[in-house]
């Protein structure tokens, strides 16, 4: 019998043995591998075969032929990471792989969240979502233009262009408020109440969608949720009536999810919030899910609201939070944005190209020393909002020397060098070719309280914003985090745990319950990775966006394969030409 090999890198194999295709008794065999299956239960050593997308056996595999194995020998073998909250609408339509979620062993994202979607809109209109997506979101207005062919008008037309489009990990999406608004309503949308008429039609647009396959409905009523030119985005101009009614309607079709970006205040404020989100799940029978920070200007107000989720929660409502594995941070540095872009002499310096602005900081001292003492004053412009680089505080504001933590704060590093922290930041720079990166946290400041958000077990790890803020953050990589720093560094979470947080917990809450776990029958949706090694790198700016449009891009170290429906898509980072995502409808569709 005849036996060759295809190159492929270390630790794989594809073996023909005469066979092909359905002669086999697997399309995939990953063997020797420590299962970690989602569940919580211990970790095993097992092999796992796969035919026709399924996992078929778990158990010792000898013997038996198979399109391709992978050695997993010393590697994690779990169920493929699951997104709960991504931005990937627009970004899909020239990524067919994912990024940077693929990179850190997402197989299935969760998009439409925040009431940001590009549908309904007509493609004479697309400059509406434009509106709302590109400050909100940090969505590149020209790269959506160059990379999107429209051809859409309704969101079931639109899950139609996604579920065309080849992809190399799985999607779901909701409907967003602000485009159904803008839809239904045009400019009024940022303006006025709805009236009757619109409200008709908004309900009726939202049962359309969820009948199609739509994950549920989305809004937001967060104050850092602006358009560029400085409006609420549309959703925001909706009263909260305006909300429970489509809520409730989607409500008459008995499936869906109602997802919001939250608004913030005091305590009393937020105590309402929370109980009328309780009251609504209630009357509507849907589940309820939204964004849970702690806020160092809000301290401890967490606790407080989540003793009211598991009060609902035991009335008869379903509410559960998305929580962050680390802070959220804005990611600054002179190839994307510093807080001072826009002050005095820095905006002129700014428009030079980054080169010259290094040549000029070397051999301009007096340039130099203007830059720093403008960087020095209080900051008396406009409001900073979201994860806009905003006036530091230098105790908390952080240079990225090395991914792990902890970071030196540019007050400490000026400190020792005797220097403000403002000439620090730009002796760092230089330092650095301009490549230097620095942190400012926005929310989850306090990491103990981090800790405690993602244990409890109302709330779900998952908060990466994958697609969205795309030169401002970089969290993609929520999950390599969690598995380096709180299981393996701090030992605060075990493998299990952590596993299970971010697979069966996200895949059970957002009814993928074909996923989630390596059970024999379910989607073969794998990750493998090495529990020693897996860590996200050190963030890069690339310009790889449709219209030569800046971002953020990280890989992650320690990630063996990344394997979406029974078929390799990533092994050691490297697309293998793989595309077999699929758009997952929601219930209705599925039926």
């Amino acid at each position: 019998m005849l036996i060759y090999e295809k190159f492929i890198p270390l630790n794989f194999t594809i073996r023909t043995l005469g066979l092909k295709g359905n002669d086999m008794a697997y399309d995939l065999v990953v063997k020797n591998g420590m299962i970690v299956d989602g569940s919580g239960g211990a970790r095993y050593r097992s092999d796992v075969g796969v035919k026709d997308g399924k996992i078929t056996k778990i158990g010792r595999i000898n013997g038996e032929t198979t399109e391709q194995t992978i050695d997993a020998e010393g590697h994690i073998v779990s169920p493929g990471f699951v997104d709960g909250h991504t931005h990937m609408d627009a970004q899909l339509f020239w990524d067919q792989l994912g990024s940077c979620s693929c990179y850190h062993g997402v197989t299935t994202a969760v998009m439409g969240n925040c009431g940001f979607t590009l549908a309904p809109c007509r493609e004479s209109e697309a400059d509406f979502v434009f509106r709302n997506l590109e400050r909100a979101e940090d969505i590149s207005r020209s790269a959506m233009l160059e990379g999107i062919n429209w051809d859409w008008e309704t969101y079931p037309e639109y899950m139609d262009a996604v579920d065309k489009m080849p992809k190399g990990i799985n999607y779901a999406g909701y409907i967003g408020h602000s485009a159904l608004r803008t839809y239904v309503m045009g400019e009024r949308a940022f303006e006025e109440d709805a009236n009757a008429d619109d409200m008709e039609k908004m309900k009726a647009a939202v049962q359309e969608a969820i009948h199609a396959g739509a994950m549920g409905f989305s809004t937001s009523r967060s104050p850092s949720h602006l358009t560029s030119d400085d409006r609420a985005v549309a959703s925001r101009i909706g009263t909260d009536e305006e909300i429970r009614d489509i809520v409730m309607a989607m409500g008459e079709t008995g499936a869906g999810i109602f997802q919001l970006a939250m608004d913030r205040g005091d305590i009393q404020k937020m105590m309402g919030t929370y109980r009328s989100l309780g009251e609504l799940s209630k009357k509507s029978g849907r589940p309820i899910t939204f964004g849970s920070l702690s806020r160092k200007e809000y301290p401890g107000q967490w606790k407080a609201l989540y003793e009211i989720i598991e009060d609902e929660n035991r009335d008869g409502a379903r509410i559960w939070t998305q929580v962050h594995s680390r802070e959220i941070n804005s990611i600054l540095s002179f190839e994307t944005a510093t807080p001072f872009d826009n002050w005095d002499v820095w905006k002129d310096f700014r428009k030079l190209p980054l080169d010259e602005q290094l040549g000029r900081l070397k051999s301009d001292a007096a340039l130099k020393q203007k830059l720093i003492d403008v960087a020095d004053r209080p900051y008396d412009g406009p409001e900073i909002v979201g994860a806009e680089a905003r006036p530091p505080e230098w105790d908390v504001f952080y240079h990225i020397d090395k991914i792990r933590l902890p970071h030196p704060s540019l007050a400490q590093i000026a400190k020792e060098r005797g220097i403000t922290p403002a000439a620090a930041m730009v002796e760092i720079a230089i330092e650095e070719d301009l490549k230097a990166f620095f942190r400012q946290p926005l929310a989850n400041e306090n990491q103990d309280d981090a800790l405690e958000l993602m244990k409890h077990p109302r709330s779900t790890v998952t908060f990466s914003d994958s697609g969205a803020h795309v030169s401002q953050i970089m969290d993609s990589s929520l999950q390599t985090h969690l598995l380096s720093h709180w299981v393996r560094e701090r030992e605060a979470i075990t493998l299990e745990e952590g596993v299970r947080m971010i697979t069966y917990d996200t895949a059970t809450n957002w009814g993928f319950h074909d996923r989630g776990l390596l059970r024999e029958g379910m989607t073969a949706d794998i990750t493998i990775f090495d529990a020693d090694k897996v860590e996200p790198r050190m963030p890069e700016v690339v310009s790889d966006l449709p219209s030569g449009s800046r971002r953020l891009k990280q890989y992650a170290d320690g990630m063996l394969a990344t394997v979406v429906a029974g078929e390799i898509v990533l092994k050691d980072n490297q697309h293998t030409g793989a595309l077999p995502g699929q758009l997952l409808r929601g219930p209705l569709a599925r039926a």
